[in-house]
């Protein structure tokens, strides 16, 4: 184990992050030099308070199933280069899930039930960073090919997981993107202050190395039909993710300045990258309202924020969580607690138990206030306050509200595969939907979900693949499709 002592002598400690009033004038991640850089001078003694306890739960609270003790304890011991690979051994993508993930494994800790939990998170970004930097990140071409074919379809940590773990075992691997570049909402969702891109295109250079073929600017189910792709290859992985945003259909709906957070945030990342984008979509100078009080309802305030909002309000149904653990959402499940992101910290204000009753126009066809009533739920239902209606000022609304599956019409439509109840794509316990030699992993089966969630599914339905070409496979299996989180 690391430090037997570690848990009692040293408290929990996370890196500073940059000023505020320096980080919101650009587009940096808001740790100076990167997380894993800011987090080196503290992540020796932190991974030290690893307890290697007889249990780990932590393992259970991950869905990779990282080897979070034994990589603490290298990291404690300077071996660096092992700690990558034991990370490895789990996690394609560590400097992703170290960044973007809510890192459920730390409400799982055992020293989380009376103490501060051990910060896992940043010591796996930091792992990740340091085996970049140190050239321990190498690519694994496979030793012989397979003389099999498959693509994969969709470019984020899903589509990708699937992708480097099959085209390690020797399969010939092509992976389709739309966008004209590949990373999916790695890319054009998740703000540059969050991961910045480099951070994304060194990963993906390690692909390419290895021999995974990425094909972008190409929407299957167009002129690449759902046919043509199970003509051409030996098998299909969809991990086109859940992305048919929900909708609020309150009245003045239709008013111009309404838009969705996936219309609102590719536009600012492409502009941050430095492309130009017309008719751009912009919070400067505007009054914003953020509906949705999730991650990519803080992506857009942290945006709108750097665009020079006149004022950001963000808005929530649900009322405030408590700042502790609820006595119902006991360790080692994960709660539903106050948390402040970085974009939090930076400005806005947030709003809890309010409902929209109506988007209201200022006569020439363009939104100008929202008129709001508070809430609460008595017996499951939503209950309005009265005298509570009021409005707010609104040049700009953006709904963050989450998603409710993967689109239908094109390829979904064209393979002809099944739909569960709530539109996700069906598969068996082998991630192969009803329609053989066609795999889904991802979002687009499991709903909206976690970057973690993604990888481990990524990974698991790459060994389905390769048993199903091969007849076995060696490749590891984290996750079944019906595999839930320790929550309740």
């Amino acid at each position: 184990m690391a430090d037997p002592k570690g848990f009692l002598k040293e408290g929990r400690e996370v890196a500073a992050r940059r000023p505020v009033e320096e980080r919101v004038k650009d587009w940096a991640e808001v740790y100076p030099g990167g997380p894993g850089r800011a987090l080196l001078p503290i992540i020796t003694p932190q991974a030290g308070r690893c307890m290697d306890c007889g249990i780990p739960f932590c393992h259970q609270g991950c869905p990779l199933g990282n080897l979070i003790p034994e990589w603490n304890d290298l990291v404690w011991r300077d071996d660096w280069e092992e700690a990558i690979e034991r990370l490895h051994a789990t996690n394609n993508f560590p400097e992703f899930t170290g960044r973007l993930c809510p890192a459920p494994c730390e409400t799982a800790c055992v020293l989380g039930i009376n103490q501060d939990p051990v910060t896992i998170k940043n010591v796996e970004v930091t792992i990740a960073d340091k085996a970049f930097e140190s050239g321990y990140v190498r690519p694994q071409p496979p030793e012989w090919l397979s003389g099999r074919t498959v693509a994969v379809i969709g470019s984020g940590p899903a589509g990708l997981a699937a992708a480097q773990q099959l085209t390690r075992a020797g399969h010939t691997v092509a992976v389709y993107e739309r966008a004209d570049k590949v990373g999916g909402l790695l890319r054009y969702g998740i703000p540059e202050f969050k991961m910045e891109k480099k951070v994304l295109d060194r990963r993906l250079e390690q692909m390419r190395r290895e021999g995974t073929v990425f094909r972008v600017g190409i929407d299957v189910g167009g002129e690449l039909t759902g046919q043509k792709l199970r003509d051409r290859y030996d098998a299909v992985v969809l991990a086109t993710g859940s992305t048919v945003a929900r909708d609020l259909q309150a009245p003045g709906r239709e008013l111009r300045g309404i838009h969705q957070a996936m219309e609102f945030l590719p536009q600012a990342n492409r502009v941050a990258l430095g492309e130009t984008v017309e008719g751009q979509i912009t919070a400067e100078g505007k009054h914003v309202v953020i509906i949705g009080g999730g991650d990519t309802g803080a992506d857009c305030l942290g945006t709108s924020t750097r665009q020079g909002a006149a004022s950001i309000t963000q808005l929530e149904i649900m009322p405030q969580p408590s700042e502790s653990r609820p006595a119902g959402q006991p360790w080692p499940t994960y709660p539903m607690t106050f948390r402040v992101s970085s974009a939090h910290e930076e400005g806005g204000e947030r709003v809890y138990a309010v409902s929209t009753k109506e988007f209201v126009g200022d006569g020439e066809g363009n939104v100008r206030a929202l008129r709001l009533v508070d809430v609460r739920f008595e017996d499951g239902r939503l209950v309005e306050l009265e005298g509570t209606e009021r409005e707010i000022p609104a040049d700009l609304v953006l709904f963050a509200m989450g998603f409710t599956g993967p689109e239908r019409a094109g390829l979904v439509e064209q393979l002809g595969v099944d739909l569960d109840e709530r539109g996700n794509i069906v598969r068996d316990a082998a991630y192969q939907s009803s329609v053989p030699g066609v795999f889904v992993a991802g979002d687009a089966g499991r709903g909206q979900s976690l970057i973690v969630w993604a990888i481990a599914e990524g990974r698991a339905a790459a060994a389905a693949v390769d048993e199903f070409l091969t007849g076995s496979t060696a490749l590891p299996a984290p996750v079944r499709p019906t595999d839930r989180p320790l929550t309740v």
